[in-house]
């Protein structure tokens, strides 16, 4: 008679249905008292008794047992539920389309124990194709977290992402900004539309345009009710709790008088609206809002834009919101304005965001060390006249 085995040596038995001999070893226990048991199989008894001495020796040496039918798919859609407790529902959103579509629809029936480092290379080579680098990075780091939850859920030993290079993508949109002509024709284009305000602080003042549709009265000042020169206090965004994107971000701006011009006519046209909607209105104390008071959001303002664009001779297609934010940039830098200056009109934490994400629109001629060169050893062919 076959001696029986001990407790914590594992079983091993002949499955009939799957016609496989079946490992199994408990390696833990659920809240609710359950065991928590790991299988393998093999064809012969042999093959099962190497996987089940396997499983023991994981268990012994305290590394964690991978989930044998964890997948891919299942890892993804576990941290998309609980991996992103305080993010937006536009952010969750966002992040479960490129999940679904990039990551579940490319690796999700790989069981996640089988992942190996080869099958990301691939994958990440097949999405660069298709995907910009700044999107390829998004995906790859989507992938990145959902297996660092499933490892520290001991689902599985390593994270083989961790592995793999990112490849080069495609070619994003590139930013740009306008020229000062174009600037002003933009600015002639919206002087009697309901976004001429919400334009002219964008390119005067350089807040995003999360800050700007965020923006209330109460946080605005035209100079004359508390003596303080003229400015907006941007001191929250449509994010999340109502936070600005970082602590830096909370600053207060002084405004040019264009933008107090604007913001001045921009109130009288709002307290006729007010009036004309009567008890529609919606008395929420924002600047940028609604026929009926509420807030806009990114899609109202997109297509107000790109009226505006057009009427400017622009072609309304290449051109959004944020890149009245880019244009700023490139005025001031245009104008011979130092990064350290206008990184902190952008709120940005220091210079190396802005140098960055607006490379495109800085145009800084380092100046000092040839004037200093000049006064050293001065001009050759003065030198040579002289």
């Amino acid at each position: 008679m076959a001696k029986r085995r001990s407790r914590g040596d594992g079983g091993l038995y002949w499955d009939e249905a799957r016609q496989r001999w079946t490992a199994e070893a408990t390696v833990g226990y659920r809240p609710d008292g359950k065991r928590i048991v790991r299988k393998a199989r093999g064809v012969t008894k042999t093959e099962a008794k190497e996987k089940l001495r396997a499983l023991l020796q994981e268990i012994e040496d305290g590394a964690p047992t991978e989930a044998r039918n964890f997948t891919v798919a299942d890892a993804v859609t576990d941290w998309l539920e609980f991996g992103l407790p305080r993010r937006s529902k536009a952010t969750r959103d966002k992040l479960t389309i490129l999940a679904t579509k990039h990551v579940i629809g490319r690796l999700g029936a790989r069981k996640l124990r089988e992942l190996s480092a080869d099958d990301v290379d691939r994958w990440l080579a097949e999405r660069a194709k298709v995907l910009s680098t700044r999107t390829l990075r998004e995906v790859r780091s989507i992938l990145v977290r959902a297996i660092n939850r499933a490892q520290a859920r001991e689902k599985v030993k390593r994270n083989v992402v961790l592995l793999c290079e990112l490849p080069e993508g495609q070619a994003g949109r590139p930013s740009k900004s306008l020229t000062f002509t174009q600037a002003e024709a933009v600015l002639a284009a919206a002087e009697y539309t309901p976004l001429r305000a919400y334009v002219v602080l964008s390119l005067l003042v350089g807040a995003r345009t999360e800050e700007l549709r965020a923006l209330t009265w109460s946080h605005v000042s035209l100079g004359t009710e508390d003596g303080k020169p003229p400015h907006i206090m941007v001191w929250r965004s449509v994010r999340e709790h109502g936070d600005t994107k970082t602590r830096k971000s909370r600053r207060s701006l002084a405004l040019p008088q264009r933008c107090v011009a604007a913001l001045k006519a921009h109130r009288v046209k709002q307290d006729f609206a007010q009036r004309l909607a009567g008890r529609r209105w919606q008395d929420t104390g924002l600047v940028f809002a609604s026929d009926a008071g509420t807030q806009l959001d990114a899609a109202n303002v997109r297509r107000a834009l790109r009226k505006i664009t057009e009427r400017a001779g622009l072609n309304p297609r290449e051109w959004t919101p944020r890149e009245l934010r880019h244009s700023f940039v490139s005025l001031l830098s245009d104008r011979g304005m130092p990064i350290e200056q206008i990184a902190r009109l952008m709120g940005h934490q220091g210079t190396q965001v802005t140098e960055l994400v607006y490379r495109h629109q800085l145009r800084p001629i380092v100046e000092h060390g040839a004037e200093a060169m000049d006064e050293i050893f001065g001009d050759e062919e003065e030198n040579g006249a002289a």
